[in-house]
């Protein structure tokens, strides 16, 4: 099979059924997780740990390894330096949601109940019941604190149909 071939079939399984796909590949993918198209689990998925009910977003890339040892591999004066590699692990609790195109750098945890903004360049890891934005990200709030600032915004439209939604929204947003 061509090259191309291979690279259109891994395309289509990713887009088809991403969790299974990246699963097949050795990550570690809780239960009631979303994964939307275009995520990037990078070269090494056997290394990412996922926990339940967590959501990533399209553009998301999860990266394991740190590309700087290129660098090394001319710069230092070490052993077998042509072969230098950086590794390291990722994982993210429960509970959690990744906003489009944020970026989860080497060895990062993202504990439970988290969102990570839209964005965010996640380069340390992010406390359990936190809001992390920015670049690189940074805790701006607790869930708490989310929860008491919004609550009044609040729409409850989850189990609405497209129809029901679109004209609560129209009727509710000013």
């Amino acid at each position: 099979m061509s090259g191309l071939i291979k690279e259109l079939l891994k395309r289509y399984k990713c887009y088809r059924d991403p969790i299974s796909y990246y699963r097949s590949l050795g990550a570690v993918i809780g239960e009631r997780c979303e994964i939307r198209g275009g995520v990037n689990f990078g070269s090494e998925p056997y290394l990412i740990k996922i926990g339940n009910h967590v959501r990533i977003n399209a553009g998301v890339q999860l990266i394991t390894h740190d590309g700087g040892t290129w660098v090394l591999r001319e710069y230092a004066d070490v052993e077998n330096r042509e072969n230098l590699t950086l590794f390291k692990k990722i994982e993210i609790g429960n509970n959690v949601h990744i906003g489009s195109d944020a970026l989860i750098m080497p060895g990062v945890t993202i504990g439970d109940n988290c969102i990570i903004g839209c964005g965010a360049v996640v380069t340390k890891s992010i406390p359990c019941d936190s809001i992390a934005v920015g670049v690189p990200a940074r805790v701006i709030e607790s869930i708490d604190e989310y929860y008491e600032k919004h609550k009044k915004e609040f729409s409850f439209t989850k189990n609405m149909t497209q129809a029901e939604k679109k004209e609560y929204l129209l009727k509710n947003m000013k």
